[in-house]
């Protein structure tokens, strides 16, 4: 569930006007509802959490925070106003404190435990400002300097205040005030030069400087395809640089190797992606990501951790290793100069292996975790985590399965103990699971130490407790005003001896009582009391229109006080007496708020095939034109050759799977492609051509009835109504002499035995053309949804050829309808394949009786 915080600059500069008299504050609004319209086209935006939080003080900066729903933070974004410092940092700091406001009472920063990829809240903080000069009460600030002390228990565990998976991106606003003569340049759209700018490059993000209202349009597109789940890593190279590689793609030691000269792909600052799993819709892992220090009974405290994880990669080709049944986690990196070098090399089938250092307890630089890899393809590069120093176990592993048998003897068990002394604790529970998994004995204790001491793990649950406090505090002022100043009042007397006949409101409201006037609904919040309900007497009265209390007869008193229950509580869609035109309006403030209703929606169901592309959301405008081709990232330009061919989510792949087995010392290599569904013909007899005996539908050697009756037994299906009701296994309707019943497996089909002369001639060619277009139709039927099949049959009824190649073409619609599971669609065509057959069979005996006849 993606989190989008929006950080509003609600300084009184943001007052200033664009050549188009709007100010910066209207523009950011505008910004905000635009990128929602832009978000809402995925389907996935369904589970999206929007924050909204401002330049005031804290905690009245949060306007919309964990609870509040979409409706409320757009009531909050449309009535913001400018006025105030420009308070930058402090507004930072309350944005990830709102954000991390829960990680520590759901334990997923995990700390002391290995960081796990799979344990994430993705998170996108959107600021925009006018990106002037940063003033505080202090005075003017030529830097950008956040808080150090925050209210949030725990915040001293992490150095900085932002976590892994969370990003800032900044819209920079620099439109003139008046208009530009000059022609806009098209192109990327540069970063900014503000503070704000390096603290978003720090996070993984960047900062936007616009300058027109297109260039803002195109940012929003920008940002709206940045919205991934995965987190942020610090990739840095250890040890000498790799030998440079030929053009035939083979080491050349001729070439110098430039070791000690920085390049931009010995650090990188990317995202890994964490791909949800399809099934469950969130992501799964087994291995985390070693920490930076041994965990020690002895340690008083947990040392604090840096946000983005420091790993470090050797460039020493190595072979990747990988065993039957052993569980690893595989991560997609975000394009950066070290993976288009990586890609450059052309070495699929060697690997990097990667460290954290001080992560094991007799090494300083630490075993290896996993490793970099290109992928087959070349289209994109993995981080492969694997257990801990998996060089040592995956030899170990395989000797216990394929040379002890799952009996090991006492070397070997010596051997695993001693790899079980450089691992450390936080990987024996994963480990655990995987043996269990792989079905080996227990070769691990189960009194499992996490490696902490008592004092460590009860100040992390004392932080816990406290953590929930602060949250309640926090959460119980979002939406409240901060205090006006206090100032002399003074109370004006001179009019108190008026009536109250005289008061304009009075007056007002006896004419809407008395039915002069139409009166004005206003909006009733049920929940303001809680466990409060207003029960209805009788619920079959409807409601009515407004009556003077006056001219209700006592009798129906009751009646009446039930209708007004009913009007109050608005059970009915309408009140009676009212313009039933007011059931289609909708308030301006209301009519773009989607989210709601997408909220009210069930979940959509699980795609049949993963691997097809996924269908765009076209709400608003259904002739929307995909803009993912828009890149305009300066990091991206970069990006050239075969990287530029990276898979996108959801995209299938146009390979076949292959799977290249070897031993442990040469482990099989990871199954990484998927064969995509549908582009391959079963038994491949339909690519076949036609047989050359094939002339015409009354070709020789096929008797005219023959022809005909088989036609009827395909239009007897959908012929008179007979088309399959939802829900059962009948079908409906028809003639009184063409039934089929699927629960007594009979079927009765009586058709005339007429022959019809056929004068088209169609050429074996056009037979196979015809042929390929309805395979391709029969494929698309098959896996729309429901039960309505009267198109299936009328293609097959179309197939040209004699009777095996109708009787091929219904077997194969048979095989696509039982990957669907089609169950009712199968026993359906059971009946005519079974129809076929007694027509070959018919046939074989006529031909049969003719041949003695003439001998």
């Amino acid at each position: 569930m993606p989190i989008l915080l929006f950080l509003i600059d609600t300084s009184a500069s943001m007052n200033q006007r664009t050549d188009l008299g709007t100010s910066y504050l209207d523009i950011a609004k505008g910004a905000v509802e635009l990128f929602l319209k832009l978000r809402a086209r995925d389907p996935a935006s369904r589970g999206d959490r929007y924050m909204l939080v401002t330049y005031d003080e804290p905690p009245y900066c949060i306007k919309a925070g964990w609870k509040e729903n979409h409706a409320t933070f757009m009531s909050e974004l449309k009535n913001l106003q400018a006025s105030g410092l420009t308070t930058l940092g402090q507004a930072l700091r309350s944005s990830f404190d709102l954000l991390n406001l829960n990680r520590l009472i759901s334990g997923i920063d995990n700390y002391g435990q290995g960081r796990n990829p799979f344990f994430l809240e993705p998170s996108i903080l959107i600021t925009i400002t006018d990106g002037n000069k940063l003033t505080s009460t202090a005075g003017v600030q030529e830097e950008l300097h956040l808080p150090l002390n925050s209210p949030l228990p725990g915040s001293e565990l992490t150095k900085e205040p932002f976590r892994w998976d969370q990003r800032l991106f900044a819209l920079v606003l620099r439109l003139p005030g008046l208009a530009s003569t000059e022609p806009e340049q098209l192109g990327s759209v540069p970063t900014d030069e503000s503070a704000i700018t390096q603290m978003c490059e720090v996070t993984g993000g960047r900062s936007y400087c616009v300058r027109t209202q297109r260039m803002l349009n195109q940012c929003l597109e920008s940002l709206v395809q940045k919205i991934q789940s995965g987190v942020v890593i610090n990739f840095e190279k250890t040890g000498p640089d790799p030998l440079p590689v030929g053009e035939d793609g083979l080491m050349d030691s001729s070439r110098p190797s430039n070791s000690f000269a920085a390049q931009p792909w010995h650090s990188c600052h990317k995202l890994i992606y964490v791909r949800p799993n399809s099934k469950t819709g969130v992501p799964v892992g087994h291995w985390p990501i070693p920490e930076s220090f041994w965990p020690d009974q002895n340690l008083p405290s947990l040392p604090p951790r840096t946000s983005h994880p420091v790993v470090r990669f050797s460039c020493i080709d190595c072979e990747p290793m990988v065993i039957d049944k052993l569980p690893f986690d595989k991560y997609e990196l975000e394009p950066s100069p070290l993976t288009q070098y990586i890609l450059e090399r052309k070495s699929p089938h060697t690997c990097w292996q990667v460290f954290v250092t001080s992560s094991g307890k007799y090494n300083e630089l630490g075993y290896p975790f996993g490793y970099l890899k290109a992928s087959t393809t070349l289209t994109c590069v993995n981080l492969f985590v694997m257990p801990y120093n998996y060089p040592v176990l995956l030899p170990l592993l395989d000797d216990l399965f394929k040379v002890h048998k799952l009996k090991p003897n006492l070397k070997w068990r010596q051997a695993f103990d001693s790899y079980l002394k450089t691992l450390p604790p936080y990987y024996l529970l994963p480990l655990k699971k995987a043996l269990r998994m792989m079905g080996a004995p227990n070769l691990i204790s189960d009194n499992l130490d996490c490696g902490l001491s008592y004092s460590v793990i009860s100040y992390l649950k004392k932080l816990s407790q406290q953590t929930k406090l602060e949250s309640e505090r926090i959460l119980a002022s979002v939406g409240k005003k901060p205090p006006q100043e206090i100032g002399i009042r003074v109370k004006n007397h001179s009019g108190g001896g008026v009536s109250l006949t005289h008061s304009k409101n009075f007056r007002k409201l006896l004419k809407e009582i008395i039915g002069e006037t139409a009166p004005r609904l206003a909006e009733l919040n049920t929940k303001e009391f809680a466990g409060f309900q207003v029960g209805l007497l009788n619920k079959d009265l409807k409601p009515q229109t407004y009556r003077n209390a006056y001219d209700i007869p006592r009798r129906g008193l009751l009646d009446q006080l039930t209708r007004m229950r009913s009007n109050l509580l608005k059970t009915h869609k309408f009140i009676v007496g009212q313009d039933e035109d007011s059931l289609h309006s909708v308030p301006v403030a209301q009519m773009g708020n989607y989210q709601e209703y997408l909220k009210t929606l069930a979940s959509p169901l699980r795609e049949i095939d993963p691997d097809q592309p996924k269908r765009l959301h076209t709400f608003g405008n259904p002739f929307k034109q995909d803009k993912k081709g828009m890149m305009i990232d300066e990091a991206d330009e970069f990006v050239a050759g075969p990287q530029n061919k990276v898979k996108r989510p959801g995209e299938a792949s146009s390979h076949l799977s292959s799977k290249r087995r070897r031993n442990v010392t040469v482990i099989p290599e990871v199954h990484e492609e998927k064969m995509e569904n549908g582009q391959i013909s079963p038994d491949g007899f339909l690519s076949k051509s036609a047989p050359p005996e094939l002339m015409n539908m009354a070709g020789d050697g096929i008797p005219h009835n023959q022809m005909d009756s088989l036609s009827d037994d395909f239009t007897s299906l959908r012929k008179d109504g007979l088309i399959p009701k939802p829900g059962t296994n009948t079908l409906l309707g028809g003639s009184k002499k063409c039934s089929v019943s699927v629960e007594d497996q009979k079927v009765s089909v009586t058709s005339p035995l007429g022959t019809v002369p056929n004068t088209l001639q169609i050429t074996p060619a056009m037979a196979q053309g015809i042929n390929a277009d309805i395979k391709h139709q029969l494929m698309k039927e098959v896996r729309k949804f429901g039960r309505k099949y009267e198109r299936i049959f009328i293609l097959l009824e179309e197939v040209q050829g004699p009777l095996s190649v109708k009787k091929q073409f219904v077997e194969f619609t048979i095989k696509e309808a039982a990957r669907f599971k089609r169950r009712v669609l199968i026993q359906y065509l059971e009946k005519v394949l079974e129809k076929i057959d007694s027509h070959h069979h018919h046939l074989n005996n006529v031909n049969h009786i003719n041949s003695r006849s003439s001998c």
